[in-house]
């Protein structure tokens, strides 16, 4: 058994805004003091993550003069120098200030869209002075509670103007970094454009360089929908647009929890950790998560380690899964094949055809025939439970 103890080949990374998090809800004030972004860094360091993401202004106040920003950026370099803590993804806030109430990209006012591209290209800058290879676009406010207010057709032109537009900023500056879209369903406007992995997919084979855009799906966001995380994650994975992944948990069909990776879902998350080692996916373990508004940072370093921790028990478990002998033998019986049809694995051709025309299957005992997944679920479950 592993002390599941993370290393840097594991690329856990966190965001500023995570375990940065102050407790504040919408019912509630803050129960956290804030602290800084280089106190953030060290902590990651001491509890053993790879990497920290950040929005711009988790980083530099939005208000923030020239000077006062290089500062900034000076001290927390020397963080990331001095902790050995690095900066693979970044991303823009385009949803808090009230400039976005209306969306950023989407809104109805020419003003807003424009300061919101220039708000990414400075902030598409700062990541790659940081060393980021993937920028992340969550539409927050990119959407509607009343469709007579803004048209749909509308919004989805504006949003694909301003990532064709980003996009040739990036090649004009030769930037080595690529864009992910993070889909949500809803929440904190009561309809987000692009609200799952399948809506971003789609969207992104309309851009002028699709090459470049990918998809950050999100636990969470995906259980809001009441949609299975692993299958829209195969989906990313199949299309060749896994660029990132956000990793938390969430009961499904309720506001956005964040709660801490594997506290809940235990099984599906089970299902997505093993999906991730086994297909080989490379990219950064990001926790997009929130500590209990009823910690402090004692307690919210173990918040840190919990998710990373039980990202390697799964692990650890997707492994045992793969060599169980019995498991195994169950698999191989349901995915049993004698060739017959092997001549379809080519596609369709004429003589195909005629072949499988002319074929002899017999349909009743299609219908007889025995799959044992209740026994395959029960050894899983006990996989996960620890007789095993």
């Amino acid at each position: 058994m592993s002390n599941y103890n993370p290393k840097p080949a594991d690329k856990f990374t966190f965001g500023l805004w995570t375990v940065g998090n102050i407790g504040r809800d919408p019912f509630g004030e803050a129960t956290r003091k804030v602290i800084s972004p280089i106190q953030i860094v060290h902590m990651l360091a001491e509890v053993g993550a790879w990497g920290v993401n950040l929005h711009d202004n988790d980083l530099v106040p939005i208000d923030a003069t020239l000077s006062e920003r290089d500062q900034i950026v000076a001290n927390f370099k020397k963080a990331l120098d001095d902790s050995g803590i690095v900066v693979p993804m970044a991303t823009t806030n385009l949803f808090t200030d009230p400039a976005f109430k209306d969306g950023a990209f989407t809104s109805n006012d020419p003003n807003v869209r424009a300061y919101a591209l220039q708000k990414t290209m400075n902030a598409i800058d700062l990541g790659i002075e940081l060393g980021a290879k993937i920028y992340v676009f969550w539409g927050g406010r990119e959407g509607s509670e009343s469709d007579s207010a803004k048209n749909p057709l509308d919004g989805i032109k504006r949003m694909r103007d301003a990532m064709n537009f980003l996009c040739e900023y990036v090649k004009d500056q030769d930037y080595d970094l690529k864009f992910a879209l993070e889909p949500k369903p809803n929440e904190p406007r009561s309809n987000i454009y692009l609200p799952t992995v399948g809506h971003a997919l789609a969207f992104i084979e309309t851009l002028d360089n699709p090459d470049m855009c990918g998809v950050n799906p999100e636990v969470a966001h995906e259980h809001m929908a009441g949609l299975n995380f692993t299958h829209g994650v195969a989906q990313a994975w199949d299309a060749g647009k896994l660029f990132h992944i956000d990793l938390n948990d969430q009961l499904f069909g309720r506001y956005d929890q964040d709660f801490r990776f594997g506290s809940e879902m235990i099984k599906q998350n089970f299902y997505l950790v093993k999906f991730l080692e086994d297909v080989g996916y490379g990219g950064s373990r990001h926790f997009d998560a929130h500590a209990y508004r009823s910690s402090n940072y004692d307690d919210v370093r173990e918040f840190a380690k919990g998710c990373m921790r039980t990202y390697l028990i799964l692990k650890e478990k997707a492994a045992q899964f793969n060599a169980d002998a019995e498991i195994q033998a169950l698999l191989a019986e349901i995915n049993d094949d004698d060739g017959s049809f092997d001549y379809l694995n080519s596609g369709y051709s004429q003589d195909a055809a005629a072949k499988l025309r002319s074929a002899e299957i017999d349909r009743v005992a299609l219908g007889e025939r025995n799959l044992p997944y209740e026994k395959l679920d029960q050894l899983t479950m006990e996989v996960l439970l620890g007789v095993r």
